[in-house]
Parts: structure tokens; sequence; C-alpha cells
């Protein structure tokens, strides 16, 4: 089978193999454009993109701004929530500097004009939580978008469960990590 058990969570046998190291230089923030949803969203984020305050949404370029005062920071897509795209492609909270695209929502945090992240969602990419057997399933989405991130990744032996460490660990805990390290560890080695 291609999949593990770590405690109550199924985890694809590739997401432990992975190397991955995000290249913006290289990849210019695609994952932020590109598809024709947004990020997936808990009740919880949804709700917090509903009360942004006026000096985020400022952040944002016009375009942006304008587009979310019409039509709002959530979209329902087959009864799921999720961040509001513009004309199905980039994410409405995004601000282009250099020719790279950032979240302003990251932004916002680190400057410490929000309480909370970016989604979730975004912080695990490119893993990405499925359900199996009524559990959750941790799968490696494994984009074109991406190439220079692996190859980054595999060049620095950066495994892609360290590159998102903090996100499985605001998911699951600390004790649900020391064990999907001590999984790995125990694992024959892998080739990057």
């Amino acid at each position: 089978m291609s999949l593990v058990s770590i405690g109550d969570v199924l985890v694809d046998k590739e997401v432990l193999k992975a190397f991955f190291l995000c290249d913006l230089h290289e990849c210019r923030g695609k994952c932020c454009v590109e598809g024709e949803l947004g990020a997936p969203l808990s009740d919880t984020e949804a709700d917090q993109l509903l009360q942004l305050p006026e000096k985020l949404l400022r952040m944002l370029p016009e375009k942006n701004m304008k587009y979310l005062r019409r039509h709002g920071p959530v979209e329902l897509y087959q009864g799921r929530q999720y961040s509001r795209t513009i004309d199905n492609r980039e994410c409405v909270f995004t601000c282009v500097r250099d020719g790279i695209t950032f979240c302003v929502i990251e932004i916002a945090f680190r400057e410490g004009i929000l309480g909370f992240d970016k989604p979730l969602s975004c912080r695990l990419f490119p893993i990405r939580v499925r359900k199996k057997f009524g559990l959750d399933y941790l799968v490696y989405e494994q984009h074109s978008m991406c190439r220079s991130a692996r190859k980054a990744g595999g060049g620095c032996k950066v495994q892609l469960i360290d590159y998102v460490h903090l996100a499985l660990e605001s998911l699951y805990g600390v004790d649900w990590i020391v064990s999907l390290k001590a999984f790995v560890d125990s694992s024959p080695p892998r080739h990057g």
C-alpha cells in the first residue's frame, strides 16, 4: 500500500519521500495565481476573512480591493468554502512586488496587522488534506509550477515534511510531528 498511518492520520508515502523548498524567484508565486479555486477554508478561516480590517484591505491593489468589496472574500463550491478568486484565476488577496506574487494576509500577519496567518491550506501547500476511510489523508500534489521547489529541496536536502513542519504542527500537534519524524527517520533512505 502507498500510505502509512501516523496516529489517526493517513499519509501518502510520496509526502514522506519528497524534497521541497519554495523558490519564489523561480516560480514567481504561481500557486496564488494558477487554478480555478482559491484556498480551501475552514469555517473559522472563512469567518476571519469576513472581518478583515480596513488597513489590510488598503494593502491590496485597487483592482483586488474593488473585486473584494463587490463579491466578498469567500466563495462556495460544492458545499465547501474557498478564498475568493478574481475571474477564477488569482486569489483576491494577492499583490505583486518586483514581479513576484505575494499573499497580503501573510504580509499583514508578519507585520502585526492581523492576528492570524494565511489559510492553513496555503501553508500546507503542496500537501493537501483529503479524506479516506473517514480519516484525514495527506497527499502530495506535484505541480509543474513547483518544479524549481523540488529541485531546490533536493539540492538542499530539505524534506517536504520539514518545509511544512509548522503548518502540520498547527494542524495535528507536536506529538504527531514527533511520531511522523520518528517514522521517517526509521525508514530506508530516500533519493532526491
